[in-house]
């Protein structure tokens, strides 16, 4: 629908006297052809004359006159007309407009899917939370949120890989590891660090280590002693006497801890319809001790490259090139690597991997945190405009009228699985994207459970089941599996007119929300058709019009619930049949 006509606009621009290739190639990459709003102006508008105009200096109202008049000449559309200050407006051929419905029937589940983004290989790495406890609803909205543009992504051409950065070597390993170690304590002292995890799942843990592992650990009460108050400082104390005075147990336990979190994590995700291609260690980034670990080469590099430097014993990077606020540190005074480091690493990893784009998904609370890893990269030798942040707000969950709690040092917190078992993974998913990511999301846990209209993901399935049990309907009227092509291409029947255009817009919707990485243009776009079928449907007897009509609705409708179907299905969410 829309290539015919740019190919009619190419040719109309090399007709232009003095329009140079290189004008040519601006205006290609300004002007757009888009499907119209609705059908007062046509089928499909153009603002190349604008555009033309502009780069050209010429009037562009002139040369929308123009174009109007070749491709009117043509003969190969219903009406051209020129409208407003350059813009072209088209009316297609009745076959040609109707033509959409055989595309959908012959493409089904593929329709909407593109090669805009011709094999581009792209990294998204999203939610990474730290295997410390279950994943709360704030990791929700980054799991579906990057799950769903990566979808998007690969049905626009990409070539995507979903990677989960798993932090296993870090101080919140050793507090998890430290946590259940006291939870195994049998000594008389019944001692609980401040700053230590204590959800159920920590118990739980302790539990399985006993049983599995028969591990029993009897503390010495005198470690307890002359602790400092603060709890910051408490707990680091204690998990270096812990590590000295009980080796092989500290090992034993932190390896159990964190694969039966990853575990429960991996389970979670799953059952969220979420799974990731690559499980990334920072483990495996090694340490400062080898010089050969990925930490050390990537220091090695910036170094030699004239990016890093020794001052006060530690070894910094000038981030303020790339717009950070001050230089930050590699290596401390003491020679420990700094969390920045292993990050550095990691994305030399990344951009070692040869992608084209690397999109991290973070929360809020890393907003500051993007210009030195910009800058990293840029120090490193690539461009940073490789690298794409999206920035996801924490989401807000109402329950009874209530805000509920999510406190997870407490171990009282409302988690993922909790979620998922109060209202199902494919509505948590899509509430969660009902609005741009960087937006502030408060969700409605009763709303997202109701049958009424206000429930749009509730609305939308509602369309989509409705229409199966017409078409159910139909065939049993009809004794009949298949609709008459000829019988759709001469309907003069209008009524579905506005159904059939809205469904030519899915494509374009798809490129759109790939283009920006909007998955929530793909909800507003699946509520404002499921409205115009309610509304259709509403209007209209269906199963009682006339027969030389019926067959034309039936096809309007089906191909809707494709698109709905195949809507659905791009966010990860499954359409239902029947509510």
């Amino acid at each position: 629908m829309i290539s015919p006509l740019n190919k009619e606009i190419t040719i109309f621009l090399n007709s232009i006297e003095g329009c140079s290739k290189k004008s040519i190639e601006i205006i290609n990459e300004k002007y757009s052809s888009t499907i119209t709003d609705d059908l007062s102006n046509g089928h499909i508008t153009s603002n190349v004359c604008m555009v033309a105009a502009s780069v050209l200096k010429l009037n562009p109202k002139e040369l929308s006159v123009q174009l109007t008049t070749q491709l009117n000449n043509l003969n190969i559309y219903e009406k051209v007309e020129a409208a407003g200050p350059g813009f072209v407006n088209i009316t297609l051929k009745r076959n040609d407009f109707l033509s959409i419905l055989q595309t959908i029937k012959k493409e089904k589940e593929f329709f909407g899917q593109t090669d805009a983004k011709n094999g581009e290989r792209v990294q998204i790495e999203f939610v990474s939370a730290n295997p410390t406890g279950p994943l709360h609803v704030g990791h929700g909205r980054g799991a579906a949120y990057g799950d769903a543009i990566a979808r998007i992504l690969t049905a626009a051409g990409s070539i995507v890989e979903k990677e989960y950065y798993i932090n296993d070597a870090g101080r919140q390993i050793d507090i998890l590891t430290a946590s259940v170690m006291f939870k195994l304590n049998k000594s008389n002292s019944d001692f609980f660090p401040q700053n230590a995890y204590k959800g159920t799942y920590i118990q739980d843990i302790a539990t399985n280590i006993k049983n599995d592992e028969k591990i029993e650990i009897k503390i010495d009460d005198s470690i307890f002693l002359n602790l400092p108050k603060d709890p910051e400082e408490e707990i680091d104390k204690l998990i270096a006497t812990l590590k000295n005075s009980y080796k092989n147990e500290w090992l034993i336990i932190k390896d159990f801890s964190l694969s039966s979190i990853l575990e429960n994590i991996k389970s979670d995700l799953k059952d969220f319809n979420v799974e990731f291609d690559v499980w990334y260690k920072e483990s495996s980034l090694g340490n400062l001790d080898d010089n050969k670990s990925k930490i050390s080469m990537s220091i090695k590099k910036l170094q030699d490259g004239g990016e890093a430097y020794t001052k006060d014993a530690a070894v910094w990077l000038n981030t303020e090139k790339s717009g950070d606020d001050k230089h930050r540190v590699l290596v401390r005074d003491d020679g420990r690597a700094t969390y920045f480091a292993s990050d550095v690493a990691y994305h030399k990893d990344k951009v070692d991997r040869k992608f084209d784009k690397l999109i991290n998904v973070w929360g809020a609370d890393h907003h500051g945190y993007i210009k030195r890893i910009e800058a990293s990269i840029e120090a490193l030798g690539d461009k940073k405009e490789k690298l794409i942040v999206k920035l996801v707000q924490f989401a807000n969950l109402f329950k009874d009228g209530k805000k509920v709690k999510m406190s997870t040092r407490s171990g009282d917190f409302y988690s993922l699985r909790d979620l998922i078992n109060d209202i199902g993974p494919d509505a948590a998913r899509f509430y969660y994207l009902s609005k741009q990511a960087d937006q502030h999301l408060d969700f409605d846990i009763d709303l997202a459970r109701s049958d009424s209209k206000e429930n749009i993901f509730y609305y939308i399935q509602y369309a989509h089941a409705r229409i199966f049990s017409l078409e159910e309907k139909f065939h049993q009227k009809t004794k009949s599996k298949e609709i008459s092509r000829a019988n759709v291409f001469n309907a003069s029947y209008l009524k579905c007119d506005k159904l059939i255009h809205e469904i030519s817009k899915y494509p374009s919707i798809v490129n759109k929300s790939a283009a920006t990485l909007h998955p929530h243009l793909i909800i507003f776009y699946l509520r404002d058709l499921s409205q115009l079928l309610h509304s259709f449907y509403n209007d209209n007897h269906v199963l009682s019009e006339d027969p030389e009509n019926l067959e034309l609705i039936i096809s309007s409708l089906s191909s809707v619930r494709q698109v709905i179907s195949n809507g659905l299905s791009l966010i990860g969410i499954s359409p239902i049949q029947e509510m």
